[in-house]
């Protein structure tokens, strides 16, 4: 199947901005890049709508009656390959001249971004490497190469991981794919929003975990124009604050990355979600990784929802917020469970007010 291309402002993916999510800081390049306008979200959406269907927005009373408010789950753990980011994959590819698209993507990543460069680049019908480290997951790591991509394990951390894609991407003409700093995945990553506020417009606040920041940024872009009365409130494990921490302090930081919660692990904030996110954020919450663990076991038994750690947090972030307004949603970004996440199913007692 070819997928749709339509046109996109775009920078040269080999001469990228920052490292992956995980480990390494992002580095501005000549020309830095600027966040996608409302008009190419919606050209990406179109590129996606070929491929995905929507997601569906419900409520569930028994999750309703633990937050006593109304809480929408926005359910990207239904996505092929079970979460959000496939949805920047599909954009990114939709976008690339069709003489790059040819010489191949390539990425480093430990799961979710993985799955979705190697899912796009077989929907375009091109070929994708993934750099692992030595340390990813192995569930995750089969799931890309079922995909059809090249995986190549590398290094013990994120650091080397990335430096060695970039390395092929030069020798080997290949296009590096930036999962933070890349303007048509965060378009992509905002098409959860564009359906979002269509199916629930009453929305008073909307939790997002923060990893990179790409999906949070895009969630502002598009609160902007479909909503500009809803919040917009990041969440972030409290052991990976990278991302918060820049958030606050308004400039580049790094922080201890010490999270059990892979889709969560960044070590370092990315410049072009943070841009966004400084306006765009009504506020930032930090969780602990024992509160995202109990956040997994709710949705699990109060919505019928499988979800891995990152895909959790936001739940976990407004259980945190005592000031949550009446209607909220939740997005679970990713239903990819870890052992540490299956174990978190056994129900667990919530934290004394």
């Amino acid at each position: 199947m070819r997928i749709v291309t339509i046109p996109f402002c775009r920078t040269d993916p080999v001469l990228d901005r920052a490292e992956d999510a995980g480990q390494t800081a992002g580095v501005s390049a000549p020309t830095a890049p600027k966040a996608p306008s409302f008009a190419e979200i919606l050209r990406a959406a179109e590129a996606i709508a070929v491929h995905l269907p929507p997601t569906p927005a419900w409520s569930y009373p028994a999750l309703d009656a633990v937050a006593g408010r109304e809480v929408v789950v926005k359910h990207e753990n239904t996505q092929p390959t079970g979460a959000f980011k496939v949805r920047g994959g599909i954009a990114l590819a939709a976008t690339m001249p069709a003489d790059q698209l040819a010489n191949g993507l390539v990425t480093a990543s430990t799961g979710n971004h993985a799955q979705s460069i190697a899912y796009a680049a077989r929907l375009a019908d091109t070929t994708a490497t993934i750099v692992v480290p030595t340390s990813a997951p192995t569930a995750k790591v089969d799931a890309v190469r079922l995909l059809g991509a090249t995986v190549v394990t590398f290094g013990p951390t994120m650091t080397e991981a990335v430096a060695h894609a970039r390395q092929l991407a030069a020798e080997r003409g290949m296009s590096y794919v930036d999962p933070g700093n890349t303007p048509a995945i965060i378009a992509g990553h905002a098409t959860v929003y564009v359906e979002l506020f269509r199916q629930r417009p009453d929305l008073e606040a909307v939790y997002v975990p923060i990893g990179s920041g790409s999906g949070a940024a895009g969630a502002c872009l598009v609160r902007d124009e479909l909503a500009p009365h809803c919040l917009v409130v990041g969440v972030q494990s409290s052991a990976a604050p990278a991302a918060y921490r820049s958030w606050a302090s308004r400039r580049a930081e790094a922080a201890p990355c010490q999270t059990r919660h892979s889709g969560l692990a960044t070590g370092h904030s990315f410049d072009l979600p943070q841009s966004v996110l400084a306006a765009g954020l009504a506020s930032f919450v930090l969780v602990g990784d024992d509160a995202i663990d109990r956040a997994v076991g709710l949705l699990a038994h109060k919505a019928h929802t499988l979800s891995e750690g990152a895909g959790a947090a936001a739940l976990a972030g407004l259980l945190h917020d005592d000031a949550r307004p009446a209607r909220c949603a939740v997005v679970c970004t990713g239903g990819n469970a870890s052992d540490d996440d299956l174990a978190a199913l056994q129900p667990r007692p919530l934290p004394a007010d």
